[in-house]
């Protein structure tokens, strides 16, 4: 390219179909944004049509793209759940553009399918298989309904593929209830200190490995808080999504609003707002709770503070 093509480009590139297609963002503060906020939600009919016997085998998705404005289901900007209702007997099919899939099996029993790898499942128990293949759920005698998380609104909003199958960094995973209740004989005799955040057993992987993370962006893990006790009002940067096992008597104060749990329903904690749970009820809570925060590990932006 001469000195005259050169001196010329400005103007003619300024009329290129690529040139109008620019904008240009000359805020005086850039961190200024609009979009919508994560809603407090709680998805209490979600979970009624879960339980109703008369609902057939199927998904139920925890939807606020409404609030969010996404084009996609999304429960939080990265997080879609579902509850999976397989009556007994059923196959519920599913694929899901994910980097993973994860399942808590709230009732019921059964065997699930993602390529070679079979898990047999029943209550309690939280397992995880690889994104980008097909899943078959198989219910046995009593049905089986299962809570299942995803990725998918994170990998929606850069029109991202799954991986191919063989090429996932997640790897099937099986974390039995048995064993998850052996941990916690161990962790209910940590006495309670200024600096406890809870009693909780979280599920990782050697894949995932240096991380604590369920698949690389969405942590998980079981909470539990004595009956007559409270939680020390927190706040990060992950958005939470809690699902109440055992919800009787429980309830969380979110930024000052006052939130009752209900068994068997999840709700959301939006990311930064100052939180807290408490026990009124004559039995632990227990939750099965989902965050975002991988994403901030590996960021290195987790936020977490008390008060």
């Amino acid at each position: 390219m001469n000195d005259a093509a050169v001196a010329a480009r400005p103007e003619t590139e300024a009329q290129t179909a690529f040139a109008r297609r620019a904008r240009y963002h000359l805020a005086v503060n850039g961190f200024a944004f609009q979009f919508p906020p994560v809603p407090v939600r709680q998805f209490v009919n979600e979970r009624d049509i879960a339980f109703d016997p008369s609902t057939p085998t199927g998904p139920i998705a925890l939807d606020t793209s409404d609030a969010l404005g996404t084009a996609y289901a999304a429960t939080t900007p990265t997080i879609l759940c579902r509850y999976l209702k397989i009556r007994p007997g059923d196959t519920l099919r599913t694929a899901y553009a994910a980097s993973g899939e994860i399942f808590y099996v709230m009732s019921g029993g059964g065997e699930s399918r993602n390529g070679a790898d079979a898990i047999t499942w029943g209550a309690g128990d939280v397992f995880c298989f690889p994104g980008g293949g097909e899943t078959g759920h198989r219910a046995g005698d009593r049905g089986g309904l299962l809570f299942c998380v995803t990725n998918e609104p994170l990998l929606a909003f850069e029109r991202l593929r799954a991986p191919a199958p063989g090429t996932a960094m997640v790897e099937t995973t099986h974390w039995p209830a048995a064993t998850i209740d052996g941990h916690f004989a161990e962790v209910w005799q940590r006495s309670m200190t200024p600096d406890t955040t809870g009693y909780s057993v979280q599920f990782t992987s050697q894949a995932m490995a240096p991380s604590i993370n369920t698949i690389p962006s969405i942590n998980c893990s079981i909470n539990t808080l004595a009956a007559g006790a409270d939680q020390r009002p927190h706040r990060h940067n992950g958005v939470a999504v809690t699902l109440a096992i055992q919800g009787d008597g429980i309830h969380s104060t979110i930024d000052g609003q006052r939130v009752d749990w209900s068994t068997g329903a999840a709700q959301i904690t939006p990311a930064t707002l100052l939180h807290s749970h408490h026990a009124r009820g004559d039995q632990r809570m227990r939750s099965f709770v989902i965050q975002d925060e991988g994403l901030h590990f590996y960021t290195r932006t987790p936020g977490f503070s008390f008060e």
